[in-house]
Formats: structure tokens, C-alpha cells, sequence
């Protein structure tokens, strides 16, 4: 069996004290490897062009496929084209079972809630979904609340390696927390205007600020209801995202014990409904809110009761991640993967609504799959295929909590240990080439290390993202593998595009936040401009493929949080010639 050893960048040095004269590479050795890598990549380049990226887009966006909802006819005609393309390419079934598919089940619950909150006397009502949004994803008919007390926790975080506890030994069995959104803002020592990067990742956020973490703890703590306030800075996006999201059918993945051990409510509210709520009583919010900056913070009984009630519509359902395989050349590296990953679901169709119905999700995430039937048709067309084995996924549910690749990862259908690295596409560049790429959860991995090698050949660079504030890591489909410790890449093209104004990238970008991120209105336009999605899949085709052909594995750098886990997962390996 050959011994594989750590990615250290694109041609490091390996310092593992094997003989010096083992890990040499010849001039001319390289230069060989250099031309046959010409000669397999430019078929495979030339493959990638922007008419193909817009026509799988326009047919995966378009209004036949329904919004691409997990569990509805669009589901299916999203299922049966990817099927239908991956087949055409001429890939094998990804599942070892034989097929194109693997089943993902789940529960899909739409939640019909009421709520209100007293306070100081006073009835606080709250309207559905304008001022709030609750859902409880116990999997049963009914849940009701009554007059729940009522707790500020601050951000709701239980952090000791920053000695950090929000709660404080406070039983809240029963209570109704009230909780911020992202980390706490901790002013640097040195510098006032800056925030410490000691304290969860300072300007970045870490998983502590994530809704996801907050309502975890919130269960683990036996809290009746968990409510967050909704603020458009923290969250990076606004509340609108929120309520077009939870207000409509939800999933969760199958449980034996149909999560009863989660919060029987999870909820929002908007920051304007929060300051009537602590303004009835007899608190304020924004002291609160410098308060809960502090280590010495302590949960603040907020004399106020909350009632909820919920009706539950259930239904289970069998849901469908894609996947295709182009098998590895190498005999003895081919059982070890480079997975291609990219949701293929958006937020479906809401007949509720008059006129359009259908949320088509074009660059969210149609052309993400666009872009994983791109590569596979690029891999497709080496003369000669890669030494490991390149896995093309399309997950479902990613709009629902990443519950697709959250299945995968904790269900693959090939060991982790053998699952080298993740490459996760989520909205492509729809507004022209770039001189930079962006990496998301910069100084991650040494996967960077060949984006960088890889980015110098079409003259760009990569830079950190500009709002890791946003936690941008934790809201797409590779966080899961690197949940699991397999190292992942998460890269999306640049901020500086060419030949174009300096704010022309941040005004595009913004504008499509406000106005079609996760709207009606995110369909095919006539103005979008495909090159720069054309680059970044060429890009992205160079990284996978040194990937897939080099000795070196690539790894977590240290102090990042997923190093362990891997670590142990090799260690746990039954190949005995796998070493760190």
C-alpha cells in the first residue's frame, strides 16, 4: 500500500522524518508530471463554458421545477434531470447499492403557531410572520405553552474555553429564554475599535453565534421555548429571510424518538417586537444588550410570561441526495474520494401567495448545480482520470438546516477516513471575472494552500472574506463534513472584478441581498455575466484534481476546531500505512 502524508501546500517540503532523499522530486519527474497534467486538464477546461452553465441553470430555475422543494413534484424533476445528466456524462452510480440516489428521510412539518407575551400588565400581541416565527420540531400534532416565565440569557452561550456562561447555573426547566443572535461583540484591550480575536474569533463568528447552536443549548438546558431576536447586522440577513423560510414547510431528519428532546418551540422575533416586549417590562433592551457583552453577565428574569400554541402538520417523506462517481485510475488510491458537493433544493412553491408562487432559486442554488454537472462533465473528459475517485453530489435540503449533507456525513456511502477533501459550490458568479477568490473560514486547511498555487494560474489571488462576522462557514453544505473532520474548501469568486468599479462587486452583492436572496424574484436574468462562474469552476476543476492525484494528504491546520476529529478518524483507520 502506498503511505500518504499530509498536504503542507502545492509543492511543501514534508517535515515527517522519513529519508530526505525519499521525498525528493526531480526536475524532470516534475516537469513530466507537469505536461501530463496539461495534457489531462485542457480537454477537461475547455469542457466548462458559460452557454451550458445557463442552460442547466435556466431548466433547474425554471417555473416546471417548482422551486425545487424537498418532498414535491419538483423534487422529483430535479432528481430525475440530475439523474438523467450524470448518467449522460457517462458516470457510475455513486451509491454502492447501484443507484444514482440516496434516500434521505425525513419529516416535514408546516407549524400553524399563535403567541403572545404578557408583560407589565399588558397583552403584547404578536401577528404571524410579520412580528415573529415559531415552529417546534418535536414531531407531534399539538404543543402548547402557557404562561411561560420569561428569561434574558444574553447570546445564550455556554463557551469555557473563553469562560463564558450566559446562563449561570440558571434552571430554566420550563422557561422561556430570550436570546441574541451571533457572538458577543468583545472590544480589544489594545484597541478599542477593534474586537479581540481571543474572544470567539473576534470579528468572525464561530458556531456559538449560530441559531443552530443556540437552540441546542437551549434543549440541552430543558428550556420550554427558545427565542431569538432578530437583528439584520448579526444574522447577515434580514428578517424577511427568516419568515419567508419558517414560515412555510419545514424538515428534519427522522428520529427514533421524533425529537422530543429538543425545545418544544423555537422562535424569532423582530428587534422591534423584542423593545416593546422589554420596554412593557420595565427593562432595556439596549443596556441588556452591553450587559451581555460582559463575562459577569447573569440571565435577567424579564417579569414577562409567554404562550404558545402550535399546530403541527406532519409528514414523512423520502427525500433524495444525487451521486455520481468517476472512479480513480490508481489501483491502490481509487477507494479514497474527492467529493464535489452543491445543494440542488430551494424553497419551492407557496400556494398561499397570489400571482407567482414559485421561489425558482436560480442563483441560489441552481447554479451550484449547474456548476457540479460542469465539473463532472469535465472530469468526464480526461483522457486520463484521476488517481482517486471524484464523488459528485447533489444534497437535498440545505434550505432546511443542511440536512442532506448532515445525512451523508453521518451516513456516507464510503468511510470519512477514505474522504480526502469537500469542495462545496453555493451561488455562483453571475456578475463577470474577478481578480480575487474569496475562501470562507480562511486559515482553515491546507486545502487553501492549492487554491492559492491554482488561483496564480489565471493571475488571481485569494483573500479572506470580508464579513466572517456573518458565520457564512456554518450556512452551507461543507460545514457538515467538517463537523465530521473531513477537510473542506468553501470558496466563492472575488470582490474585485475586472475592469469594473471598485464597489461594483458590494453593490451587485447587495443588491441581491436585499432585494432577491431568497425571494420570489432570484430567476434567470438576461444581464448575468457567466465568465466569472466559468473561472471559479476551472478553478475549482485544478484544486479537486491536484487533490485527487497528490501523495500528500491535505489536513486542518492547527488550532482549528476539526483537527482533532480528523486526527482521531485516521487514527481509527484500519489502513495501517496511513500516518500523519
Amino acid at each position: 500500500m502506498k503511505k500518504h502524508f499530509p498536504l503542507l501546500g502545492l509543492m511543501g517540503l514534508l517535515a515527517l522524518g522519513c529519508n530526505e532523499s525519499s521525498r525528493q522530486v526531480s526536475e524532470t519527474d516534475e516537469a513530466a508530471a507537469a505536461a501530463a497534467d496539461s495534457t489531462n486538464l485542457q480537454p477537461a477546461l475547455q469542457t466548462i463554458n458559460a452557454a451550458d452553465v445557463l442552460k442547466h441553470t435556466t431548466v433547474l430555475a425554471s417555473d416546471a421545477f417548482e422551486g425545487r422543494g424537498p418532498g414535491t413534484v419538483g423534487e422529483d424533476s430535479t432528481v430525475n434531470y440530475l439523474t438523467r445528466q450524470f448518467k449522460q456524462i457517462g458516470l457510475q452510480p455513486g451509491n454502492p447499492d447501484g443507484t444514482y440516489v440516496q434516500k434521505v428521510p425525513m419529516v416535514g412539518f408546516t407549524a400553524q403557531p399563535k403567541a403572545s407575551f404578557q408583560a407589565g400588565g399588558k397583552t403584547i400581541p404578536l401577528n404571524f410572520p410579520s412580528d415573529y416565527v415559531a415552529v417546534s420540531r418535536r414531531f407531534v400534532p399539538n404543543i402548547d405553552i402557557d404562561n411561560s416565565e420569561m428569561v434574558f440569557v444574553g447570546y445564550g452561550i455556554v463557551a469555557p474555553e473563553y469562560g463564558w456562561d450566559d446562563y449561570k447555573g440558571l434552571d430554566v426547566e420550563g422557561k422561556t429564554i430570550v436570546m441574541l443572535i451571533n457572538d458577543p461583540p468583545i472590544p480589544s484591550a489594545a484597541n478599542a475599535s477593534e474586537l479581540d480575536s481571543a474572544m470567539f474569533g473576534g470579528k468572525a463568528m464561530t458556531y456559538y453565534g449560530r441559531w443552530t447552536y443556540k437552540y441546542e443549548i437551549a434543549a440541552e438546558k430543558g428550556a420550554a421555548a427558545a427565542v431569538i431576536i432578530h437583528e439584520t447586522g448579526p444574522a447577515g440577513y434580514p428578517y424577511e429571510v427568516v419568515s419567508g423560510s419558517w414560515s412555510r414547510e419545514n424538515f428534519d431528519i427522522q428520529k427514533a424518538n421524533k425529537n422530543m428532546d429538543l425545545a418544544a418551540v423555537e422562535a424569532w422575533i423582530t428587534n422591534d417586537k423584542a423593545q416593546q416586549l422589554f420596554s412593557a417590562a420595565g427593562k432595556d433592551l439596549e443596556q441588556l444588550k452591553q450587559a451581555a457583552r460582559q463575562k459577569d453577565f447573569k440571565p435577567v428574569p424579564l417579569n414577562a410570561t409567554a404562550s404558545f400554541s402550535i399546530q403541527n402538520k406532519l409528514r414523512e417523506i423520502q427525500s433524495q441526495n444525487v451521486v455520481a462517481k468517476l472512479e480513480g485510475s490508481d489501483p491502490e488510491m481509487k477507494d479514497e474520494y474527492v467529493v464535489y458537493s452543491a445543494h440542488w433544493d430551494h424553497l419551492g412553491k407557496d400556494e398561499t401567495l397570489q400571482g407567482d408562487q414559485i421561489y425558482n432559486g436560480a442563483l441560489d442554488n441552481a447554479t451550484g448545480t449547474a456548476g457540479l454537472l460542469e465539473l463532472a462533465e469535465a472530469y468526464a473528459a480526461m483522457p486520463t482520470k484521476p488517481k482517486r475517485s471524484i464523488l459528485f453530489l447533489a444534497v437535498t435540503a440545505e434550505e432546511k438546516g443542511l440536512l442532506g449533507s448532515k445525512y451523508y456525513a453521518e451516513n456516507p456511502l464510503y468511510p470519512l477516513n477514505k474522504t480526502i477533501a469537500n469542495i462545496n459550490m453555493d451561488v455562483l458568479n453571475a456578475y463577470g471575472p474577478t481578480e480575487d477568490v474569496v475562501v470562507i473560514g480562511y486559515g482553515n486547511s491546507t486545502l487553501e494552500d492549492v487554491l492559492a498555487a491554482e488561483a496564480a494560474t489565471q493571475n488571481r489571488r485569494i483573500v479572506p472574506e470580508a464579513s466572517p462576522e456573518k458565520g457564512s462557514f456554518y450556512r452551507s453544505d461543507h460545514f457538515e463534513f467538517a463537523k465530521q473532520g473531513v477537510p473542506a474548501l468553501y470558496a466563492k469568486s472575488g470582490v474585485v472584478a475586472r475592469n469594473q468599479p471598485a464597489d461594483y462587486v458590494q453593490q451587485w452583492s447587495d443588491n441581491y441581498t436585499a432585494n432577491d436572496y431568497h425571494k420570489l424574484s432570484d430567476e434567470v436574468r438576461d444581464d448575468w455575466n457567466l465568465e466569472g462562474a466559468v473561472e471559479d469552476l476551472q478553478l475549482f476543476l485544478r484544486v479537486g484534481y491536484r487533490v485527487a492525484n497528490t501523495e500528500r494528504l491535505p489536513e486542518w491546520k492547527p488550532g482549528t476546531e476539526f483537527k482533532a476529529k480528523r486526527e482521531a478518524s485516521l487514527a481509527a483507520s484500519t489502513d495501517s500505512t496511513r500516518a500523519l
